[in-house]
């Protein structure tokens, strides 16, 4: 047995790490589904508060995550691992809001259909992050390795869709530059939010090789 093997055997392990990750990914979650009230009709003023209030509940469980691991010695798994993991699910939040922020500083009043079919990924792929993130305390890395495929095929769809709508905007000579600005900037923040929860699900696949 490594001698990093044997302390960690002889020391307790402070399992709360897993909870502050768990609270991240519904702050997320909850984050995504805030913008999806955009899509049925909520004004977007109202949405993107909402969006920040999350942004904000997410940011807290982030400092209480990085105090902790200052006062920590060992932790659950490695704390680079900690790190790296609640720094992704901060980038979908973060990425989250800043879709909604797009739609309001450029004006968007309602989602364009591509952005509707993108904002509705995010909540499937934030869904997904929030039911697996507590396999990874219980060692049900299987579930893990589940849910890390079904994101990566959702997040296949959301560049497909991303593509094209981008595409079209391009190439339809009825669409003018401000348009164009707009709407690829609201749709780029939507499409790397949920490229950031496929990120999340590798981090969680090769966490489940690493451990399984």
């Amino acid at each position: 047995m490594a001698l990093q093997d044997l302390v960690r055997w002889l020391i307790p392990r402070e399992q709360h790490f897993f909870e502050f990750l768990e609270r991240q990914a519904a702050a997320a979650h909850k984050g995504a589904r805030a913008l999806g009230e955009f899509a049925n009709g909520k004004r977007i003023e109202d949405v993107q508060s909402a969006v920040q209030i999350c942004e904000h509940e997410g940011d807290k469980v982030v400092h209480e995550l990085e105090e902790a691991l200052g006062r920590t010695f060992v932790t659950p798994i490695d704390r680079e691992d900690l790190q790296h993991l609640s720094s992704e699910l901060d980038d979908v939040l973060d990425l989250t809001n800043s879709a909604a922020r797009a739609c309001l500083l450029f004006g968007v009043s309602k989602p364009t259909e591509p952005m509707k079919k993108l904002i509705a990924l995010l909540i499937q792929c934030t869904e997904i992050l929030e039911g697996a993130l507590p396999r990874l305390g219980k060692h049900d890395y299987g579930a893990l390795m589940t849910a890390s495929r079904a994101i990566r095929q959702l997040e296949k769809d959301a560049d497909r869709i991303f593509r094209q709508e981008l595409s079209r905007l391009f190439h339809d000579e009825g669409v003018d530059a401000k348009e164009i600005l707009r709407e690829k900037e609201v749709l780029e923040d939507l499409e790397h939010a949920v490229d950031r929860c496929e990120r999340v699900a590798h981090t969680l696949a090769n966490l489940a090789v690493k451990h399984g």
